[in-house]
């Protein structure tokens, strides 16, 4: 079977937003992620550093993702 074009990027554009997802350190301790206690998520904390360039890369990863996918189904 083969892949097209479309499918390897969306394959390598998936591979690499989970990497991010993965990579990037949680903000949230998973006690209280699912407790219903109330979250501190979206407090204004400021983002720098190694944080900053890794929410960066993964909003233009899932960015590039999204365009992937849209050119996969109109290029169909």
């Amino acid at each position: 079977m083969a892949f097209t074009w479309k499918e390897i990027l969306l394959f390598i554009a998936s591979i690499l937003m989970i990497v991010m997802v993965l990579i990037t350190d949680s903000k949230e301790d998973s006690s209280t992620a699912f407790s219903g206690k109330k979250s501190e998520l979206f407090a204004n904390q400021r983002v720098r550093g190694f944080d900053l360039v890794m929410t960066w890369l993964s909003l233009g990863i899932a960015v590039l993702y999204l365009v992937f996918a849209v050119l996969a189904v109109a290029l169909d």
